[in-house]
């Protein structure tokens, strides 16, 4: 099928690509699988259109929060982890390591975290009482009574009053670890609260059949298997087939290498999202 909506239709669509069923590609199907997990992953953790940015609410747990201040009177959670070393000339001795537990386990799919929305309220901008409230109230009562410009600048001052006042929350976040860590006062926090996370999540096929069909997928799927296929083939190097035919897998092994180092190097120039140093 030119169009893969399947598992088994892109690796049927790789397969025709290196000539089956005129060749027969000796690859085991477990061998099959592996690879398109990896092609997967390798998508996923590097084409901008393997991952969607995604805005995951979160409340918070009383568990969460015990965590959060454990072992510290200062709200930021600290647990105690003892080690043991040895010490030439002086024998074993133990160590107490400290380390944080001030986090919230996040979903396995998510592979990046931007920030979290601001959960609390400010004189600038909450509640009824705030100065934004009360600039509505008593000069934009009519559309002429404010000139956008000066209510344009008068919001972006009181802004950098606000970020002053109440900066964003510290975080911090690894993907292998699947938890983020808030440096907030976890003690003036409430169970029940809410968090607004802005997150990326990685694709699921299963979920977009439409992963299967990407044209990088495709190639980069059929350049692994080729490499596999290469490399189950070095051993019978010089071994003559019927017909006088001699088995090369090293030629199709440095073939399907060059492919994947092409293929990276298309992804790095055509297919990432550039750091943000170097945006702009």
């Amino acid at each position: 099928m030119a169009k893969p909506s399947t598992r088994q239709e892109l690796i049927d669509y790789c397969f025709r690509r290196l000539g089956a069923p005129v060749l027969e590609i000796n690859v085991d199907d477990e061998q099959v699988d592996d690879l398109v997990d990896d092609a997967i992953q390798f998508y996923n953790e590097r084409h901008f259109d393997g991952v969607e940015r995604m805005y995951l609410k979160y409340e918070l747990t009383q568990d969460d929060i015990d965590r959060g201040k454990a072992k510290n009177t200062t709200g930021v959670g600290i647990v105690t982890t003892t080690g043991t070393a040895s010490i030439p000339g002086y024998g074993s001795t133990t160590f107490n390591f400290y380390e944080n537990s001030n986090y919230i386990q996040v979903p396995d799919s998510v592979i990046g975290i931007e920030k979290v929305f601001k959960f609390d309220t400010s004189t600038i901008s909450g509640g009824m009482f705030s100065i934004k409230y009360q600039i509505f109230l008593n000069d934009m009562y009519r559309f002429n009574s404010v000139e956008l410009m000066q209510y344009s600048m008068t919001k972006t001052y009181l802004e950098d009053i606000d970020f002053l006042l109440t900066t964003d929350k510290q975080i911090r976040f690894n993907k292998r670890q699947n938890r983020m860590y808030l440096d907030i006062d976890w003690g003036a926090q409430t169970a029940g609260n809410f968090l607004v996370i802005d997150c990326y999540r990685a694709l699921d096929p299963a979920d977009f059949a439409k992963v299967y069909n990407d044209s990088f997928v495709k190639k980069y799927l059929t350049s692994l298997i080729k490499r596999q296929w290469g490399q189950n083939l070095i051993k019978f190097r010089g071994v003559k087939l019927p017909g006088g035919i001699e088995m090369n897998g090293r030629e199709i092994y440095q073939d399907a290498e060059n492919e994947l180092k092409e293929l990276k190097q298309i992804m790095a120039l055509e297919h990432e999202l550039p750091p943000y140093d170097f945006i702009g």
